[in-house]
């Protein structure tokens, strides 16, 4: 029905769970942080890095690189890290934090279908690339995609119009022949809409509450990935 699919990642191909509360997580970022000198009792790293996630929030659907707080956190305790001890930070909270990801049923096929018949398949993601470039080569469905975009590489994050304006000029994309398949009302729907895109929502367990009617093209409030690839003729 489409010539170009634009997929969200979590909630509508991959199920996670994170748990950044739990001290356990701050507790193994301190010793690792001990490792290379920068000091930290985890309760207080936990408050730097809330207190740092916050200031950094800036302006309505700004973005920030993660890198930098985790960066700024060995520079306060007076440690120059290099990028890689950065990037493994980074990779080490994400692991420590993760309870499960994993694709939902059916996901990776759907891919496979339509890269192989031909489709054009994009990602766009509020997402940060330290964890996200990752987790996609381990969900191993980095090679279906034609284009990826991650919010942290651009500095905004969806439902800001230009992610999506960005996304459909750097690829030459009509929107008349473009749908964005995501799992939140706000960001991927309205976003898309703005953008001339068609839109099919698909409620998953992390998709955020929302208690007016769902504006798409397409609603459908259950995951099942084989409906979806009825209704859409995948």
């Amino acid at each position: 029905m489409y010539k170009n699919y634009i997929f969200d990642l979590y909630g509508t191909l991959a199920d996670i769970k994170t748990d950044e509360d739990n001290m356990m997580v701050w507790e193994k970022l301190a010793l690792f942080y001990g490792y290379y000198g920068a000091l930290y009792q985890p309760e207080e790293l936990k408050k730097s890095y809330k207190k740092l996630a916050t200031i950094s929030n800036g302006k309505e659907n700004q973005e920030i690189q993660i890198e930098t707080i985790f960066n700024r956190m060995y520079k306060d305790k007076g440690v120059q890290a290099d990028e890689s001890l950065v990037l493994h930070t980074c990779q080490l909270f994400r692991v420590t934090s993760t309870e499960h990801i994993q694709l939902y049923d059916g996901a990776k096929d759907m891919l496979a279908k339509l890269h192989n018949s031909g489709k054009k398949v994009y990602l766009l993601s509020n997402a940060q690339k330290a964890f996200t470039a990752y987790e996609l080569f381990m969900l191993d469905i980095l090679r279906y995609f034609d284009g990826i975009m991650l919010s942290s590489e651009y500095g905004i994050q969806k439902p800001e119009l230009k992610f999506f304006t960005t996304l459909i000029e750097k690829y030459h994309l009509n929107p008349k022949e473009s749908i964005m398949i995501g799992n939140d009302p706000i960001c991927d729907i309205a976003g898309a809409k703005k953008a001339g895109l068609d839109t099919y929502y698909i409620h998953s367990d992390i998709s955020p509450d929302c208690t007016e009617d769902i504006d798409a093209t397409y609603v459908q409030m259950e995951m099942d990935i084989s409906k979806l690839c009825n209704q859409l003729e995948i």
